[in-house]
């Protein structure tokens, strides 16, 4: 009997046994280290990444867009919410500008983080998402409600960084200067500030791992996340260029900035509709030393040096929401029956049924979503069925059908 040959790389003479990976060609076989043998000598004579290489352009490349242009690509998407979406285009304009600028009499620009403060459904994560559309450099968005201190369970910070590789197919050059987007910022604040034999390792834990994170360090990053491939190699990151945009709707802030506003003042001097205006507005008024009693440590602020609201929306800024950006949730609805082949109308009162349920629920623009899928339920499951050409949502059809459904049985707060 023939003894059977052993297979060996054709560039290295190792055998099959000595290697992880054996790549057959036509003639011979190759394994995983000669393979990253040739592609760093292709990057040393070709001067290039052969890694993702068309997919961001070079910085020196990078269409910049001015505020104003970045803004009114934001207008299509978010209704309102005007200082918000200011300071969010002048942050990502001056982030572009820092990825091409020549240091020059040792003036280096340094970034600003940004913090944003709204309820829930005010906008936060749409214009983040919005922006993503817009960008040339690498934009991921994570949430904070999953990160824990080093050491237990949950996710590592340095995890965030894994996703914006993976958003540019790990690309180092292209990750280094990319934008990430911290949702639920607020969730990992402080509980308590006295002192506790337990660590507070999903609240101020987290906070302390974020601190060298945002300021610019050099990170050793998994590239398929934390400690499920304990066997790969780590990706080394620097942060110093990459933008860091939080969110979180820090629900009772508004009490602490009460007690600093003094909106209660007394006496004959007292400016009534000055005190008005600061009680209906008083995220207008947020600052550092607001977060700080909330639960955020004062170095992570620092870190944070930018500080915008969101406003609370109203009836106006909900019809609106409603029927006029690009991607209106009326518009979403009417596409769906489209596709059927079904012409979807509804009477204007029915838009100011939905908006005052919303208010009514305080769930923001998410709230809206909610009474649609409850009004329009019974429809999307028994038209598809039926030729039917064309469908009318009245009034009367939309309170019929809300008070039927489970969401009308909610406690107002």
């Amino acid at each position: 009997m023939a003894k059977q040959q052993t297979l060996h790389c054709s560039f290295c003479g190792l055998s099959r046994d000595e290697v992880k990976i054996l790549i057959a060609g036509q003639d011979g076989h190759i394994c995983e280290n000669c393979v990253e043998h040739a592609e760093e000598i292709i990057e040393q004579e070709l001067g290039t990444s052969t890694v993702n290489k068309h997919v961001f352009p070079s910085p020196n490349k990078l269409t910049i867009k001015k505020p104003i242009e970045i803004k009114k690509f934001l207008d299509e998407y978010v209704i309102g919410q005007e200082d918000a979406k200011k300071i969010l285009a002048v942050a990502v304009y001056n982030h572009y500008k820092r990825l091409n600028q020549k240091i020059e009499n040792d003036v280096e620009i340094e970034k600003s983080n940004i913090i944003m403060v709204g309820e829930t459904g005010t906008g936060k994560t749409l214009l983040a998402k919005s922006i993503a559309r817009m960008l040339n450099v690498p934009f991921t968005i994570v949430d904070a409600t999953v990160f824990t201190e080093a050491g237990y369970v949950g996710e590592d910070v340095e995890s965030m960084l894994s996703r914006l590789l993976q958003a540019c197919n790990y690309d180092v050059p292209a990750a280094e200067k990319g934008i990430v987007f911290i949702d639920e910022i607020d969730k990992i604040a402080r509980k308590s500030d006295n002192p506790s034999i337990t660590r507070d390792v999903s609240g101020e834990g987290v906070q302390q791992g974020l601190l060298k994170l945002l300021e610019g360090t050099e990170v050793l990053v998994p590239p398929q996340g934390g400690r499920k491939h304990p066997e790969q190699k780590l990706i080394k990151i620097n942060t110093q260029n990459i933008l860091f945009i939080c969110g979180g709707a820090f629900d009772g802030v508004d009490k602490i900035i009460a007690r600093r506003v003094n909106t209660n003042a007394i006496g004959f001097n007292v400016n009534k509709a000055m005190q008005e205006y600061q009680h209906d507005n008083l995220l207008h008024f947020v600052n550092a030393v607001d977060l700080k009693h909330f639960g955020l440590i004062p170095e992570l602020l620092g870190r944070l040096p930018v500080i915008t609201y969101l406003d609370p929306l109203d009836a106006e800024t909900l019809r609106s929401i409603l029927t006029e950006p690009r991607n209106a949730l009326i518009k979403q609805f009417t596409r769906l029956f489209e596709i059927e082949g079904i012409e979807l109308h509804f009477e204007p009162a029915v838009y100011d049924f939905m908006v005052s349920r919303a208010l009514e629920y305080k769930l923001g623009a998410r709230g809206l979503r909610s009474i649609c899928e409850s009004i329009l339920t019974d429809a999307m499951y028994e038209l598809p069925s039926q030729k039917v050409k064309h469908f009318e949502v009245t009034l009367e059809y939309a309170q019929r059908k809300f008070s039927n459904s489970k969401l009308s049985m909610l406690k107002v707060a």
